[in-house]
């Protein structure tokens, strides 16, 4: 899959699985526009990528300021003429008894990691409806939108909610050639891989915790061209493991 003069925002850029999505576009040939609220750890990981060749622009965005969403988009049109690829990937999450966590932080969850899907995808779909051939949108969800520990109340809210906004975007945006997809990570180890034990692994079909590459290949799969005729899904991503009966 050839990215070559593609344009494309990955949000929640600077650690983790939209470290990983960034650097594999980027390496795909594709301008990269990080979008991150983390000013150092995006600025470090922009130039990581940058010093080995490969285009990249880090652009500091709080994903709950809708004039903030705008800047980020209007910077990537000023800049490179056109966006392609929108991946919604910013989130936060904060486990606590509902018995106390607050309004306050129900709101900064819900706002960081499922509001600013819509508002991000309305905005790259203006911009991608002037392109002759479209675009593609994936937002990463989590298997915690299928299946929860105690205390997470909040995060399995806002991930189910990013399942449910893909398909209703995947329709609404049909009539521009957008495809609109999900992907639901399951473990996504982003450390030192020393610090996982052998029973971890084996908590997965894959005998394996997963990596920020796994969930970049997935996203290159869905926002290659030829797959336009994949659209409206949660593709789930988990090493097998929500499959997996566990008796411990």
């Amino acid at each position: 899959m050839d990215f070559s003069n593609k344009v494309i925002i990955v949000t929640g850029a600077a650690n983790g699985i939209g470290r990983g999505v960034s650097s594999a576009y980027a390496k795909k040939g594709a301008k990269v526009v990080m979008a991150d609220v983390d000013f150092d750890a995006g600025t470090k990981t922009a130039a990581e990528i940058r010093n080995r060749g490969d285009e990249v622009l880090f652009v500091q965005t709080d994903v709950r300021k809708e004039d903030e969403i705008i800047r980020l988009f209007e910077m990537t049109k000023n800049t490179y003429g056109k966006l392609d690829i929108l991946i919604n990937n910013a989130g936060k999450s904060v486990f606590k008894s509902p018995y106390e966590l607050t309004i306050e932080e129900w709101d900064d969850i819900i706002n960081t990691n499922l509001r600013s899907v819509f508002l991000c995808s309305r905005e790259a779909a203006k911009y991608m409806r002037e392109n002759e051939t479209g675009g593609a949108i994936v937002n990463i969800a989590s298997t915690r939108a299928l299946m929860s520990e105690p205390n997470s109340e909040a995060y399995a809210a806002s991930k189910g909610g990013i399942v449910a906004i893909t398909h209703a975007l995947a329709a609404s945006f049909s009539e521009d050639q957008i495809t609109v997809n999900a992907i639901s990570p399951g473990w996504i180890h982003d450390g030192d891989a020393t610090q996982l034990t052998a029973t971890d692994h084996e908590q997965h079909f894959s005998k394996r915790v997963g990596k920020p590459s796994d969930i970049a290949r997935a996203c290159l799969y869905l926002t290659a061209r030829d797959n336009d005729f994949v659209t409206g899904i949660n593709l789930v991503v988990d090493g097998g493991m929500t499959r997996k009966m566990i008796y411990e």
